[in-house]
């Protein structure tokens, strides 16, 4: 979708346009250790606010915002086969201040629950690995604090509306065997990488579920752009909205 818009922005409006995923921010495999030895074991798994490099986002943004005509801004980039950074030689480069910045991924523009709302578990995996909330509290104060800050230099927020949080594992799982076509995992050539099988799937988006919800939920009323998707991820509709800025908005 980020690669189709920006082809679009450059044949029809002749807009260049940066993207940065959020899931290149990950904070590095050893970050995590530290930060799950530190506070809770389940930030080792990426994903939730708590698991990227917030500043490192922040100031690859503002390099881009910065940049000369000829000034080149290296993109961080994540090795999801890996589960880490990958090496900084590898990273894409842009050239330029681009037109748009596209910042894009999970979680992106997301906001904090009620205190009330993380008093129950959601899953299993919550009630079982984080029976006295202090994961999800954690998450909560990100969002409260750090990615909120990051979230509010947002000019536009569009969302991509999932018809349910039952359709993240379809595609988490079509996502997980093109990785393994793309690394030669079926022929024996992915040494030192790993692609899911469905039962670590299904453990993995455990940690998404509470907040995706939360998400599909609350973005909609707010969101500039809602994009509301079918399961086979074809548009099933758009809600834009109309807003001054000032409080008064509108959907059309």
């Amino acid at each position: 979708m980020a690669l189709m818009l920006r082809a679009v922005m450059a044949w029809r409006h002749g807009l260049s346009m940066a993207i940065l995923s959020i899931d290149d921010v990950y904070l590095t495999r050893v970050e995590r250790q530290l930060v799950g030895e530190r506070v809770h074991p389940l930030l080792q798994t990426r994903g939730v606010p708590g698991t990227h490099d917030i500043q490192l986002a922040g100031r690859v943004i503002e390099q881009l915002l910065q940049a000369g005509p000829k000034a080149l801004t290296a993109l961080p980039a994540f090795d999801k086969a890996r589960d880490d950074r990958a090496p900084a030689g590898q990273w894409p480069m842009v050239r330029g201040r681009p037109d748009i910045i596209l910042f894009e991924g999970w979680c992106v523009g997301a906001r904090p629950q009620d205190g009330a709302s993380l008093a129950k578990p959601v899953n299993a995996m919550e009630r079982a690995q984080d029976a006295d909330g202090r994961w999800r509290a954690f998450v909560n104060e990100q969002l409260s604090g750090p990615y909120r800050e990051l979230f509010d230099r947002l000019d536009m927020l569009i969302m991509l509306k999932a018809p349910a949080f039952e359709s993240v594992f379809g595609w988490r799982r079509e996502q997980e065997r093109k990785l393994a076509a793309t690394i030669g995992e079926d022929r024996g050539e992915g040494r030192g990488r790993h692609v899911m099988d469905d039962a670590e799937l299904r453990a993995f988006i455990s940690h998404y579920e509470r907040l995706t919800r939360h998400i599909l939920a609350e973005m909609p009323d707010r969101a500039d752009l809602v994009v509301a998707l079918n399961d086979d991820r074809s548009v099933a509709g758009l809600a834009a909205r109309q807003s001054d800025r000032y409080g008064a908005s509108s959907r059309s």
